[in-house]
């Protein structure tokens, strides 16, 4: 499990497959709320299961699910 105060606004979230799955705009319980103005969002904020983190860096959040699973995955609320 991850340290939640690793996790930052503005890290950069990619997949396993090291694309862009999104932007942190904040911590909502055990959830990553991604910013709805990034461009892979769609105009909406989007929600992850913290659970589905690999690893954080500095400025980067990686998940161990690939791009496409992970939007998949996400929640609009």
């Amino acid at each position: 499990m991850v340290n939640l105060d690793q996790l930052r606004e503005g890290q950069k979230v990619v997949g396993a497959d090291r694309n862009h799955v999104g932007t942190i705009d904040s911590i909502s319980g055990e959830l990553l709320k991604l910013k709805k103005n990034d461009p892979s969002s769609g105009g909406e904020h989007h929600y992850l299961d913290v659970g589905l983190i690999a690893s954080v860096s500095a400025n980067e959040v990686v998940l161990n699910v690939t791009t496409a699973e992970a939007m998949e995955r996400w929640s609009a609320a």
